[in-house]
């Protein structure tokens, strides 16, 4: 699976209810489908969610006269999100909780990166996912699913890829390469 899911307060519930589980599934797969070795991830992943339909003119607003806007919404269920670290997880649970006391929303789904640092003493991002979350109560009290993607590393192309000099075969940005030296041209 390339994301996991883990529900809090009956969301998957909320979900079924509204007979989103199946859209909820495909749109998750899709964007990490989308985001998948990408650099810039958050135009994709709004560009992702609004092709499965999730970013609807007007439905998306949290506060009214604000620019603050959930990444998507669908039948009551909001989506919010950020692949740049694991630490938005406080940010995009306040974002949906202001959303659900204000009754705009019924529950919400939180996306996240998996990736965190390989010092951290804390467990996977699934047990720190779960163990915040729970700490954060009674504060956040929604009903909310988080879904912790591995997206892995971004790849760069570097140009030798069939078809010309601009396409090449991916390589991830952490891989070190060697310095191949220039290749004179004879006449």
């Amino acid at each position: 699976m390339p994301f996991e899911m883990i529900h809090f307060r009956d969301s998957d519930k909320i979900i079924r209810r509204k007979k989103l589980a199946g859209d909820v599934k495909a749109t998750l797969e899709y964007v990490h489908d989308a985001l998948q070795g990408t650099i810039q991830r958050g135009e994709l992943m709004r560009q992702a969610l609004a092709e499965m339909g999730w970013r609807e003119n007007g439905s998306l607003s949290i506060l009214d006269g604000r620019r603050y806007q959930f990444k998507g919404f669908k039948k009551g269920i909001a989506l919010e999100g950020s692949f740049a670290s694991f630490e938005y997880l406080l940010t995009g649970l306040a974002r949906l909780q202001v959303g659900f006391d204000k009754k705009q929303i019924d529950a919400g789904i939180l996306m996240l990166t998996s990736a965190r640092s390989e010092k951290s003493s804390l467990g996977t991002s699934r047990d720190l996912a779960v163990a915040e979350v729970e700490a954060f109560y009674p504060t956040i009290s929604m009903p909310v699913a988080i879904a912790v993607f591995d997206l892995g590393p971004p790849m760069i192309s570097d140009g030798e890829e069939e078809g010309g000099d601009e396409n090449g075969p991916p390589v991830h940005a952490d891989e070190g390469g060697e310095e191949i030296p220039e290749i004179e041209q004879g006449a």
